[in-house]
């Protein structure tokens, strides 16, 4: 399995392996091991909602202790570390994902995508999936970033969101 399968079937399904949205984050910590907290976590402790318990490049955000986010970080240029439960066989991957390799990937795997024009703009863009709305955002290489062609969008993140909380009464 390479990175490019993982985020293809990401992005058809909206899961990674066994990591979904609403899961509860002790069962994807069973998974995963610990995670580590984002600071805010850690200071205001884990009842606090919205933020990141991160695993390499793969952050789970989380509301009310269930999974609520599933985000893939990527720094074109660089390597990745994800968990073997994601990247089996592999500690850390290639990170540089070209826009039109991903866009050529979800194709032949029949995985429909459109543009996301709330997140496309400036030296931006995005794509949303279809059926599990799965949002990829990429942009032009930063000035640090060692990628072979500067002029070329490379995938920044991947994420999913769902609203756990409902309507506001």
């Amino acid at each position: 399995m390479t990175l490019m399968d993982v985020l293809v079937d990401f992005a058809r399904t909206g899961r990674i392996g066994p990591l979904r949205c609403g899961m509860p984050l002790a069962e994807a910590e069973d998974l995963l091991g610990p995670g580590r907290p984002h600071p805010a976590i850690r200071l205001l402790g884990p009842d606090i909602d919205g933020y990141p318990y991160s695993w390499g490049g793969l952050d789970l955000v989380v509301t009310r202790r269930t999974v609520d986010g599933i985000r893939i970080n990527l720094w074109p240029g660089s390597t990745v570390r994800l968990p073997c439960l994601v990247l089996p066989d592999s500690e850390s991957s290639e990170a540089t994902v070209v826009r039109e390799g991903l866009l050529a990937a979800l194709d032949a795997a029949g995985c429909e995508h459109h543009v996301n024009d709330i997140l496309t703009f400036g030296e931006q863009s995005s794509v949303l999936t279809r059926p599990a709305d799965v949002c990829a955002v990429f942009s032009l290489p930063g000035r640090d970033d060692h990628v072979p062609h500067r002029d070329r969008q490379y995938l920044d993140v991947m994420h999913k969101r769902v609203d756990l909380a409902g309507p506001t009464p």
